[in-house]
């Protein structure tokens, strides 16, 4: 992530059964806007669909960076406790 961006904002912390669907679907961030998903317990599967298809087992302390406008989702299939950090 470039040192020029800032922190403005964190998604709460999710579960295994409080992630929202949104996150488990395609989407992205938008433009400018970098994000850092922080896995705080457990492990959970970090896909990026675009610009080229890739798969990143995330475990707890792990961090998976998503760039702006890059397609992405989040698959959860245990227990897990992470959140989302914006960059901007």
């Amino acid at each position: 992530m470039p040192s020029s961006v800032a922190f403005y904002k964190s998604t709460p912390v999710f579960s295994e059964t409080s992630v929202p669907a949104a996150l488990q679907r395609d989407h992205t961030t938008a433009a400018g806007v970098w994000a850092k998903i922080m896995v705080l317990e457990g492990s959970l599967e970090y896909h990026i669909t675009e610009p080229a298809p890739e798969q990143r087992l995330l475990s707890a302390g792990d961090e998976g960076i998503i760039e702006p406008q890059m397609k992405h989702f989040v698959e959860v299939s245990g227990p897990v406790r992470f959140r989302v950090d914006f960059y901007r």
